[in-house]
């Protein structure tokens, strides 16, 4: 007995002694993933993945269950022996690995995904789909708010997270040029229907990432991202990265929601943050080397606010977070 328990230990060790594996165990540790959302994670064919889940199943260390069309990974349970062993193979690699990190990061994206796909609002609407709509909030006022914030007239208009392409319909007049950009393969195809119009072909739409926007540096008049924050698991590199796009004295455009505890929309929807704070809001942009110069409020069953800032020469001024913090104190009270 002693023998074949040392085996099973050496088969586990073996089947975990690689990167590939590692990751896939530690993405499992954060809850259940099908093999087509491994393959976006970890931007591997499914075929090689499919391969490194088998082995690590055949050592105990995965479970699968079989759901329709998809099966599910996750780790065993931690009273198994191989559910013990990877959470113990685990705890030995550092929190801050930058290359967990990373697949941390990409896979809060899908499981945002996963939620707003399967969202019953999502299956109704289609192209029409928003998530301001889906929490029920004012749509129409936050757009016409939106397109105050925005300068008349703009050269390249950079949208993150574009969706389905709504705001680059909305803001086309007015822009030279616009692109959006979304992780999402099934945003996209409803984006690019939208755009199939008349006087839209100064618009369009493609794949990316906000912590890597396939994009060089010092591109854009402006950058919005609408609704986008409540989902980034690395708030620094997703304004960072922003920031990078875009060009000095140019224009960044924060819509997101006010703090709030309505938990049950954060779980519906896998919002990674209940809403931010001006405070928090002011202090991130100002890392990134952004200077806010107007905030306003739209007001709703969750409010929404708008930050507009732009390329900071020096820190932003201990006044005006300030006023944000006394903003923030008057919300809660």
């Amino acid at each position: 007995m002693r023998w074949q328990a040392m085996e099973h230990v050496l088969i586990a060790l073996r089947a975990a002694a690689e990167p590939t594996r590692l990751r896939l165990l530690a993405l499992a540790a954060g809850g259940q993933f099908c093999v087509t959302e491994f393959a976006e994670i970890l931007a591997q064919s499914q075929p090689r993945l499919s391969r490194h889940l088998r082995l690590l199943g055949e050592a105990g260390l995965l479970d699968r269950a079989r759901e329709g069309a998809n099966t599910w990974f996750t780790l065993p349970p931690v009273a198994t022996p191989g559910g013990a062993l990877a959470r113990l193979l685990l705890a030995r690699i550092p929190e801050e690995d930058p290359m967990l990190a990373a697949d941390r990061r990409q896979a809060a994206r899908v499981l945002a995904e996963r939620a707003r796909v399967a969202s019953e609002s999502f299956q109704r609407a289609g192209a029409d789909w928003d998530e301001m709509r889906a929490l029920h909030l004012p749509a129409e006022a936050v757009e016409d708010a939106l397109l105050e914030a925005l300068p008349a007239h703009i050269s390249h208009l950079l949208d993150i997270g574009t969706g389905t392409g709504a705001l680059l319909e909305r803001v086309a007049p007015r822009v030279a040029a616009a692109l959006g950009v979304d992780a999402s393969r099934s945003m996209l195809a409803l984006a690019r229907t939208r755009l199939a119009k008349p006087g839209l072909g100064h618009c369009s739409v493609r794949q990316g990432d906000m912590y890597r926007l396939p994009l060089p540096d010092s591109v854009f008049d402006v950058v919005v991202m609408q609704m986008v924050l409540h989902y980034a698991e690395d708030l620094d590199a997703a304004l960072a990265e922003a920031a990078r796009v875009l060009r000095a004295g140019g224009r960044l455009i924060v819509v997101d929601l006010a703090q709030h505890r309505d938990q049950a929309s954060v779980r519906r929807l896998a919002h990674r943050w209940s809403g931010f704070p001006d405070t928090e809001i002011v202090h991130l942009l100002a890392k990134a080397g952004l200077a806010v110069h107007k905030m306003q409020t739209v007001a709703g069953p969750l409010d929404v606010r708008i930050w507009s800032a732009v390329h900071a020469a020096r820190p932003v001024c201990a006044d005006f977070v300030s006023a944000a913090h006394d903003h923030d104190m008057e919300a809660t009270s």
